[in-house]
């Protein structure tokens, strides 16, 4: 697999992470009482969804297919699958799952930036982006923490 074919399938990794979190988040938002929490994942959604159509249009432009839907791919995904576990608990389990996929969210950005000397400066900038807005879901997300009983 050249570099090219590499960087596309990390993209597409990034692109079902991206769709499994805003299911995730849309999930979450229809099941906690929280008002504020009930706010975060409704946007948390809709940033998963607009990072989800820059990455499609990376991938399109680096002579890719982007991947559809979601999948079974990584931890992270598993990670959101819990939240509907989480729900039986309340809002500060479902708080609690948000961390901690807002947490792994940031980690797989991150990583994939190790390797930018192989990335085209278009892919860094993006990822780049997107992990600023992921670490500032993150502090959003903990500043909720006070709502929990």
């Amino acid at each position: 697999m050249n570099n090219q074919e590499k960087m596309i399938n990390h993209l597409n990794d990034l692109l079902t992470k991206n769709y499994d979190a805003e299911a995730g988040y849309k999930l979450a938002a229809d099941n906690v009482d929280n008002t504020d929490l009930r706010s975060f994942l409704e946007a948390r959604a809709q940033s998963r969804y607009d990072f989800g159509h820059a990455l499609k249009e990376e991938i399109t432009k680096l002579g890719g297919t982007p991947d559809k839907g979601t999948s079974m791919k990584g931890d992270l995904h598993r990670a959101w699958m819990n939240l509907k576990d989480a729900f039986s608990s309340g809002d500060s389990a479902t708080y609690s799952e948000c961390v901690r996929g807002e947490e792994a969210f940031v980690e797989e950005y991150e990583e994939c930036l190790n390797d930018r000397e192989n990335l085209p400066p278009t892919v860094v900038d993006l990822v780049e982006s997107q992990l600023t807005e992921a670490k500032k879901a993150l502090l959003e997300v903990k500043a909720l923490e006070g709502f929990k009983n």
